[in-house]
């Protein structure tokens, strides 16, 4: 059976509060949604890499706010 939808939506404001790797936000319809993970390692690397000496870490491009506290209830 097929079916088709017409959809008109309109966001104003759109919170998201977390996100994380297997994430997904879904705004209107879908058919199927599949998920699907890869890890490669194209550099033959055998160990994590060695942490950078001496390097100041450059200010966020963007500020974010801090973590909104929710009243436990």
């Amino acid at each position: 059976m097929n079916w088709t939808v017409h959809q008109s939506i309109v966001i104003h404001q759109l919170r998201v509060e977390n996100v994380s790797n297997s994430s997904v936000l879904q705004i209107g319809t879908s058919g199927q949604i599949s998920s699907l993970s890869n890890l490669y390692n194209t550099g033959g690397f055998a160990g994590p890499a060695p942490e950078p000496v001496g390097v100041p870490l450059p200010a966020p491009i963007v500020p974010l706010p801090s973590p909104a506290r929710l009243p436990v209830s």
